[in-house]
């Protein structure tokens, strides 16, 4: 792997924003895009270098955009099974899932991802 290739940094959306009880589900898709917005702004502190971003969206909150330093992907189903998709079409990078999900963990797992939980994140 070349060390300038950005670590891939996949984010669990859902996951994430229901990880705090702080009214999220009475806007899913404003507490995505507040999540997108901290990410563009404060990035992963949890990984030093260069990251790729990408949310992962589902539901309600499909449709939020991409801003600069975020790649929103809109899963069409499952957003735990687009995880998976992305995590494996990552080829050789470095890949870190943002997630509490144990299911998931292990399925990216196997992978070759790493994985940490939403307070990597979110404090």
């Amino acid at each position: 792997m070349n060390a300038h290739t950005p670590v891939l940094v996949v984010v669990d959306a859902a996951n994430v924003v229901g990880s705090v009880p702080d009214g999220w589900w009475r806007d899913r898709r404003g507490a995505a895009e507040r999540l997108r917005d901290r990410l563009a702004s404060e990035g992963v502190p949890a990984v030093s270098g260069p990251v790729e971003i990408v949310l992962v969206v589902e539901g309600a909150a499909r449709g939020v955009e991409s801003v600069p330093g975020v790649r929103v992907s809109s899963a069409a189903g499952s957003g735990d099974d687009h995880i998976v998709e992305v995590v494996a079409s990552a080829g050789d990078r470095s890949v870190l899932v943002v997630t509490a999900d144990r299911e998931l963990r292990r399925r990216v797992g196997e992978l070759g991802a790493e994985v940490t939980g939403p307070r990597s994140v979110r404090p």
